[in-house]
This record gives C-alpha cells, structure tokens and sequence, in this order.
C-alpha cells in the first residue's frame, strides 16, 4: 500500500489529497459539504475514474448527513438532488454516476428513519472505498500474469494509488508483478495539458521505489520503435459494452503506435468503469476542458490567446485493445460477449 491516502472519510469529513499541488507539496483538504466535495471533483482536486467514484459516494453521504429535515420523503428527494448536483461535475468517469446510483439505491432499499439513513449512506460510503481498493488489488494480481520478469511497461495518464481508493488500476498491475518479486520498469508518459504522469505517477512510483523513466507524450513513437517497451498498460474512464475505452487523451495515439508496433495494449479497470448500456465508444460524452489548462502552465501563459481545443479524453477502439484486465478475471476479444460474461 502506499504511504498516502488519496481520499478518506475522517471525523464526519472528507479528506481528500490535493493533487494539483503534487509533486511538490502533499497537502491534504478537508471537506463538510457536498457542494466542496463537488468542487473537488470539478477543479480536479481528485481525479481518476475510482477516485471520483469514492469522492461522488462521500459527496453524497455528507451532504445527506447535514440534511435539516425529519421527513423522509423530504430527504430522499433532497439525497437525489445532491446526488445530482455531484453527477453534473464531470461526464466521462461513469464511475462517478455508479457511485451516486448506488447510494441512492440505499434509500430504495431501507425502511430506516432519517437518523437511520444517514447512518446507512455513510457506511455505504465507506464500504465504496474499503471495497475499491480490494477490488483494485485483486485485478493487480490478476492482471500480473500478463507482465514478465524483465519486462519495461509504457504508462499513460496516472492510474495508480491516486486515480483510486488506494493500489491503483494499471499501476495496480505493476504493484502486483513487482510484489511478486518480478524485475519491472516503467516509462510514464508526461500526459499534457495536466501533466498526470509527470507530476502523479513518476512520483507514485518513486515513492514505491519503482523505477520509472519519463518522456514527454511526442516520444512514445521513438521508444517504441527503438524495442524499449514490452507493454503498454493504461486504465480506463468508460469501458462501452462492445470494448472501446475511454481513456485520458493520447490514449489512442498510444494504441496506435502499439499496435504498429506489435506491442500488447491492456486495459486495466474495475467492473463499475463498464458501461453495459453504452454500446459503443462514439456514444461515450468527451469532456471539454477549460483552455487555459493548454495556454497555461503553473499560471505562466505558454501560448498567446488563439482558439484552443481541449478534450480531456479520447476513445481507443476495442480493436487496438489485447486485453481487459477486471477484478472478475481477464476479457478478451470478441469483447461483446467477454465483458458480458464478466458481469454475471
């Protein structure tokens, strides 16, 4: 396990790292309503499919907590009002909606008073997290049997410690091979315009003593075609039900060259990052971000005031994809029928 904690539930408080200011101040933020929690989640002060998912469960867990009403009628429909307000942050995660969902499922289910409820949406959310990172721990150890002693494994984005509860998705898989004793490198892509695999998962990694080399995004070709990389393993916002993923922009071009290249390409997600009501890649919503994530680093202007396009994610065909790495096992191709089975 890692030495931080990316988000906690603390003393009626969430409690989340602030990984904006990562990697040179480990600052953690305390929040006590579900309108702070929802900030954090938009202004990226948590980022990551499972770690929004978490964040969304605990938003709507404390804003349930400081509901001022006995009536229960009331406060279901108030609890489904914030669980909105926390689904608008972002569109892509469809962890964050899972989340949501699955707390209001707990008012559906209860016959308990308003005290009795509040109760049950706080352990509910607690119960998020403790099982994300189980989760992620089992498909690290699943997902290990793809990586070989010796091998150098290409990362995008951060899909580690950070991006969920706690063990990470891809990094997850990289945990696991290294704790099982196998002799593995890294190379972590800079991942612009935020910079994730830069400033999040070189210093995951360092932090872990994992060693990790980083490029800047328009290097992967290079080392690709240089015989430097064994693998390529990525997480995943959105999985359709067809196997196109979501996935921080690059995450295509990645695939691509991996594929030219005869490079594996797996994907590493929970079975809560599968949309099974999303046919295809083409019906997933790509977030737009603000320009000034692009023009801008650190305050410093980069770039001067031109038009600026900013998708924080891009779709990688099912086709460019070796496996899907699940805490349910391993799907493969024809993806269709293989993710289904995972479900049951």
């Amino acid at each position: 396990m890692s030495s931080f904690k990316t988000i906690e539930w603390k003393d009626n408080k969430v409690v989340m790292i602030d990984q904006r200011r990562l990697p040179g101040e480990e600052t953690y933020n305390e929040y006590e309503s579900y309108e702070e929690v929802a900030e954090a989640i938009r202004s990226m002060v948590i980022r990551g499919a499972p770690a929004i998912g978490v964040a969304a469960a605990m938003g709507v867990a404390i804003g349930a907590l400081h509901t001022n009403t006995a009536d229960k009628d009331e406060f279901v429909s108030e609890v489904g009002r914030i669980a909105e307000v926390i689904k608008g942050t972002r569109p892509t995660a469809v962890n964050l909606f899972w989340a949501a969902d699955r707390m209001l499922g707990v008012l559906d289910s209860s016959d308990k008073d308003v005290p009795g409820l509040k109760q049950e949406l706080v352990d509910e959310a607690k119960r998020v997290l403790e099982e994300d990172i189980e989760i992620c721990k089992r498909l690290g150890y699943i997902g290990s049997e793809l990586i070989e002693d010796g091998m150098t494994v290409m990362t995008h984005c951060n899909a580690g410690a950070l991006a969920t509860g706690g063990y990470g998705t891809a990094l997850g898989v990289i945990r696991a091979a290294t704790e099982e004793g196998k002799d593995i490198k890294v190379i972590a892509t800079e991942t612009r315009p935020f910079l994730q695999g830069a400033r999040l998962t070189a210093w995951e990694l360092d932090q872990d003593g994992i060693p990790v080399s980083l490029i800047t995004d328009n290097m992967v070709g290079h080392i690709m075609s240089r015989g430097m990389v064994d693998a390529v393993v990525t997480g995943a916002d959105r999985i359709a039900s067809n196997g196109d993923v979501a996935n921080k922009i690059g995450t295509y071009t990645i695939s691509v060259l991996a594929k030219s290249h005869g490079i594996p390409f797996y994907v590493a997600a929970p079975i809560s990052t599968i949309d099974y009501g999303c046919p295809d890649g083409m019906n997933i919503p790509i977030e737009e971000r603000d320009r000034t994530e692009v023009t801008h680093i650190k305050g410093n202007k980069i770039a001067p005031d031109v038009n600026v396009y900013n998708p924080a994610f891009d779709i990688t065909p099912a086709d460019n994809v070796e496996s899907i790495i699940t805490e349910a096992g391993i799907a493969q191709k024809p993806y269709t029928s293989s993710l289904k089975d995972l479900k049951k």
